[in-house]
């Protein structure tokens, strides 16, 4: 596709217009060591200044952050499943999991769920239907190879709201006086890190890096690398999220191990960029506009006496 397809970019630093740029940057999020801690929560939001998000539970799972947000950028899942069978052996991680069964814990006083944790992000798609649709420019893609919003161009319009495959990006809710309410908000991978030689503060808190950050290609490689090692120690449910560059989105710069099926997570299983079809779409409409143009001149001259 080419660089006005609306379907994003290719290579997407250079792509974007940078020569000599830095390899894409990006994360990888082993979710089968992370502890639920929130640490990376709590360090996004600190480092830039995100709001408080309504803190409250939910009802129905530990979780007290809710989803991604305008005042969520990282947020930890807490997903609650049914454990695994009696009959079914422990199985070594590589850290301990939260939840799962513990081999010298008597049968009868394991608990009958367990716990996935997650910590989702921004997936700065390499197709990013958030950059096609902003009208203002407000959306930018960094000499990384991210996607970066621009407070002070964005005019809240939400339209890289709905385009987002993956329902990320949001207009920041709050009180009255805050100049970013309306303002689309979501992870920019710590863009003023980066440019300072520093890790993303998420990744930089993360006590058992679960949160990696580093060369996407690297990164890729790495985990493909723990996929093999998890299903040589039996976790055959081990799988990643995001790494492919030929899927819907182009592969993205956030790839995730998953230890069940994407939907349990609140993933798209087959994630596909909402502006791809745009050209052939504006296409068919200008020969439908250019047929009833036609149909109107025709019907005019056969009129003429």
């Amino acid at each position: 596709m080419g660089p006005n397809s609306l379907f994003g970019p290719l290579d997407p630093a250079s792509d974007a217009g940078y020569t000599d740029a830095p390899k894409r940057k990006g994360f990888f999020t082993d979710t089968s060591v992370c502890i639920g801690c929130k640490a990376c929560e709590v360090a996004c939001k600190e480092w830039n200044d995100v709001p408080e998000n309504a803190f409250e539970m939910l009802g129905t799972s530990y979780d007290n952050s809710h989803s991604l947000n305008a005042n969520q950028w990282r947020h930890v899942a807490f997903i609650e499943k049914p454990a695994a069978k009696p009959s079914a052996p422990s199985v070594d991680l590589g850290m301990p999991a939260v939840g799962a069964p513990v081999s010298d814990v008597p049968q009868d006083e394991k608990p009958d769920f367990q716990w996935l944790m997650s910590s989702d992000v921004c997936k700065h798609c390499t197709h990013a239907a958030c950059l096609d649709v902003c009208p203002t420019g407000s959306l930018f893609r960094s000499e990384f190879g991210t996607v970066v919003v621009q407070d002070d161009i964005c005019n809240g319009c939400g339209y890289c709201v709905a385009a987002c495959p993956y329902g990320v990006i949001d207009r920041r809710r709050g009180p009255e006086g805050d100049p970013k309410v309306g303002i689309a908000q979501k992870c920019t991978l710590c863009y003023d890190r980066l440019t300072d030689g520093q890790r993303p503060a998420c990744a930089a808190a993360c006590p058992t890096e679960s949160i990696q950050y580093g060369d996407v290609d690297e990164l890729r490689e790495r985990a493909t690398a723990r996929v093999e090692l998890l299903h040589e120690r039996g976790v055959m449910d081990a799988r990643l999220y995001g790494n492919d560059p030929d899927d819907g989105v182009g592969g993205t710069g956030a790839m995730f191990l998953l230890l069940d099926e994407p939907e349990v997570y609140g993933l798209p299983p087959d994630p596909v960029v909402t502006t791809k079809d745009l050209p052939r779409m504006f296409t068919r409409a200008g020969m439908a506009g250019t047929a009833l143009l036609i149909g109107a001149a025709l019907s005019f001259v056969r009129r003429r006496p």
